[in-house]
Parts: C-alpha cells; sequence; structure tokens
C-alpha cells in the first residue's frame, strides 16, 4: 500500500487547520510534520503546542519528523502531543536504541532519518528496531528543493537489506517528491511519499494529493 504524506511546512502557517482539512481532501494517509529546532537545522518551526493543536483538527495520523538535536530532550512532549510517527536523524541521537525504544514504549512508530550524505549501512544493526527509514532526498532545513536522484540508489540498497533480513520495516521518502518522480520511488521500494511543495504549492492542495497517488501507483511492481 501506498502513502501519501503531505507535508504542512509548505502549507499555509497562519491556517494549518484549513491545510490539514485539504489534506484529508486529497485522500492523504498522514499528515508530515518537519520539526525543526535551528540547531540541527538552520531552521525553527513546530513545537509540542502546535503539534497538540493539529491533533484536534485531523483524524489522519501525524508523522513527526524531528530534525533536532537530542531528540531525547523533546519526546515526551511530543509523543503526549498525539502523535502517530516519530522519526529521528542517525547522528542526532548519541543512543539510538535507547531513542527508538522509548518510541516504541510509547505505542509510536519509531523511524530513523538518512540525511543524503548518510549510507544506508549505517542502520545494519538497527535497523530491526525500525518500524520505517526516512530517506531524505535533499539536505533537510528547507521546503522546495530539488530531488536528489542518488536517493533512489539508496533506497534500493535499503529494500534489499530488508528483505533479506525479512524485517517489516518500511521505506519512506522526503524532499522534492512530485509526480514526476513518484513512481520511480516507489519502484525502488518506497511505499511513503512525503511532499510539501508538489501539494501546497499548488492552487488545488487537495488535487494534487490525488495525481500524486496516480502517479505513485503506476510504480507498483
Amino acid at each position: 500500500m501506498i502513502e501519501i504524506a503531505p507535508s504542512i511546512l509548505s502549507a499555509d502557517l497562519a491556517n494549518l487547520a484549513a491545510a490539514v482539512r485539504l489534506a484529508e481532501a486529497g485522500g492523504a494517509d498522514l499528515v508530515h510534520v518537519d520539526v525543526m529546532d535551528g540547531h540541527f537545522v538552520p531552521n525553527l518551526t513546530f513545537g509540542p503546542p502546535v503539534v497538540k493543536a493539529i491533533r484536534r483538527h485531523t483524524e489522519r495520523p501525524l508523522d513527526v519528523h524531528l530534525m533536532v538535536e537530542h531528540p531525547e530532550r523533546l519526546l515526551a512532549a511530543y509523543l503526549d502531543a498525539g502523535v502517530s510517527r516519530v522519526t529521528v536523524h542517525w547522528e542526532a541521537a548519541t543512543h539510538l536504541d535507547r531513542v527508538l525504544a522509548q518510541i516504541r514504549e510509547a505505542g509510536v512508530a519509531a523511524g530513523v532519518a538518512l540525511n543524503p550524505a548518510n549510507p544506508v549501512e549505517l542502520l545494519t544493526d538497527i535497523l530491526g528496531s525500525c518500524d520505517h527509514v526516512l530517506v531524505m532526498s535533499v539536505n533537510p532545513g528547507f521546503g522546495g528543493q530539488k530531488f536528489l536522484p542518488y536517493a533512489l540508489d539508496k533506497v534500493r540498497r535499503l529494500a534489499t537489506t530488508i528483505a533479506r533480513g525479512a524485517l517489516r520495516t518500511t521505506i519512506e521518502i522526503d524532499g522534492g517528491v512530485g509526480p514526476e518522480n513518484a513512481a520511480d520511488c516507489v519502484a525502488a521500494g518506497v511505499t511513503t511519499l512525503v511532499a510539501g511543495s508538489s501539494v501546497f504549492g499548488t492552487d488545488d492542495p487537495a488535487g494534487a494529493i490525488r495525481r500524486l497517488r496516480e502517479a505513485a501507483e503506476r510504480g507498483v511492481r
């Protein structure tokens, strides 16, 4: 099953309630929330109270991507905000195994994000503890960037490793995703597509989500 997760980072930040309603109208499976701390990446976005407010305006699962240093310091507050998935960055968590365990103990899906320069082999010993892996196809911190094609090779290698280990880990991709590359992403092994500008940068976000799903389904093996 292909999941579409519109990123509200690219939406009208003054009206996030409307943004999540548009996501629902387009048939989105998840709402992707990019949390940035101004240190791990040079931008500052949604704190726990904002995420909790978003939770009140949608029935869709919240897919929270913590682009923050030392995520263990903030984790409890985001878990309490009613999220369904939390992703932390490999290099941001000193004790990654402990952080993933804390997320899963809260009944929330736990994932690790890999920046473009991070090889998938970094996850060899922790992959079994990941419900999902988020492959960044841009350098994190800002929306509207161009897709890095070599991310697809990383997805393929990751998918092969998951299959060999008979793991249930899924693959998510984030950055520059749109109808023009959605099928390639899915054919490589992605099951969750995060899309910001290609959805909320259009005049019809709900229609853009539907078109993205149609394009993605062309890549299903």
